[in-house]
């Protein structure tokens, strides 16, 4: 199996454990505080990672670091949102479809906040998404839920944090207020995520210490609570991250951002198989388009993606 091969067979199973990482976070959050689950989570994934990324850790320079919490604030800020549509949401795959309009809004965001230039695949994909934003809230006649709106909250953030990150860890030129230019080095990959995961749980902790109460789940915690919280640190986050940094790393051909569109679809099968959620007609309709418009919207990878299958079978 060639390297790109098994980049992407790699990065599917990095799907399946973003997705199952979606039912341990529900099953925590049934018996402890959202917030302070987010903040145990990333706290111990963070600090795994951390460990592991010791000495590259200690070769960063200020501004690396800089960056990297600043990517991890504006992370921090998106979990929060999507733990508590998590919370409030009635439906695990329709939060899903709605968390992953970051996919389609981060062009926006690349354009209009750092005067990026985008494909027309872009701009055919946001009336699509727009129209299934809309079949799901005819749901509730036109009525969203307080998780409908985290969830698409927490996308528009995680557009943010998509395009931060992005600029993080490659190297850039810029220009300051007094003309010169700067080259801003970039972070490399593990000590970025280890940094950006750990700011990630400082900023739920003090959330959580502000907002909710601590003492219920502290004096007296139900043993499996440990095992999810463990588990969506571990398995879901750590180990997701790591598995999808060497994913990544074995080949600049990868069909990842294609592949990486499958978790709503996993989220989706695994709540009805979990929790036995159903969808109605006008659910399935919304989660449809948007799906559509994850398509349109990496169509160009799409397109590359089904050229690199189609030409060994034509070779053969």
């Amino acid at each position: 199996m060639s390297d790109a091969h098994k980049s992407d067979l790699l990065l599917v199973v990095v799907t399946l454990l973003a997705a199952i990482s979606w039912m341990f976070s529900k099953e925590a959050v049934l018996m402890m505080p959202p917030l302070m689950f987010m903040a145990a989570r990333f706290l111990i994934a963070g600090g795994v990672l951390a460990v592991i990324a010791l000495p590259a850790l200690r070769r960063l320079d200020a501004d690396q670091v800089k960056r990297s919490m600043g990517v991890g604030l504006v992370f921090g800020i998106a979990m929060s949102c999507w733990i508590m549509g998590l919370f409030h949401g009635d439906s695990m795959g329709e939060g899903a479809f709605l968390t992953s309009l970051g996919v389609v809004i981060v062009p926006i965001i690349a354009r209009v906040v750092f005067g990026e230039s985008q494909p027309l695949s872009t701009w055919l994909a946001i009336p699509i998404a727009v129209a299934g934003l809309a079949l799901l809230s005819l749901e509730n006649g036109f009525r969203p839920d307080p998780g409908q709106l985290y969830f698409v909250v927490a996308a528009f953030i995680f557009a943010l944090y998509f395009t931060l990150n992005t600029r993080a860890a490659n190297q850039r030129t810029v220009t300051n207020k007094r003309g010169e230019t700067i080259e801003k080095r970039k972070v490399p990959a593990l000590p970025l995520t280890a940094l950006a995961l750990l700011t990630v749980g400082l900023v739920t902790l003090v959330e959580s210490a502000i907002s909710e109460p601590w003492a219920p789940t502290l004096n007296n915690p139900p043993p499996i609570l440990l095992v999810w919280v463990l588990a969506s640190a571990v398995v879901g986050t750590a180990g997701r991250f790591l598995l999808q940094t060497y994913a990544q790393s074995l080949s600049v051909h990868s069909h990842g951002v294609v592949i990486l569109v499958l978790e709503p679809v996993w989220v989706a099968l695994f709540a009805a198989a979990w929790f036995g959620e159903t969808m109605s007609a006008l659910q399935l309709a919304g989660c449809g388009l948007i799906f559509m418009a994850l398509l349109v919207n990496r169509w160009n990878a799409l397109s590359r993606a089904i050229k690199g299958f189609l030409k060994p079978a034509k070779t053969a």
